[in-house]
């Protein structure tokens, strides 16, 4: 049962070693700045988004409210 058990932990300890190993040859994740266009982009569609929502909402008056 003793030998069975050291077994198991030695087969956990190699696999760990083998993740470690692994994960370091990878290359960080850099993350990316969003230009002056994609920020433009999104508030645009935040605005349209908004407008809709207002045209809905005066199109039939007491149904949806904003």
């Amino acid at each position: 049962m003793a030998n069975h058990l050291e077994n198991l932990v030695e087969s956990i300890k190699s696999k760990v070693r083998s993740l470690k190993k692994t994960s370091k040859k990878k290359k960080p994740y850099v993350k990316i700045e969003k230009t002056a266009s994609v920020r433009f982009e999104i508030r645009s569609r935040k605005a349209r988004k908004i407008i809709d929502k207002t045209l809905k909402a005066a199109d039939s008056p007491g149904r949806i409210q904003l």
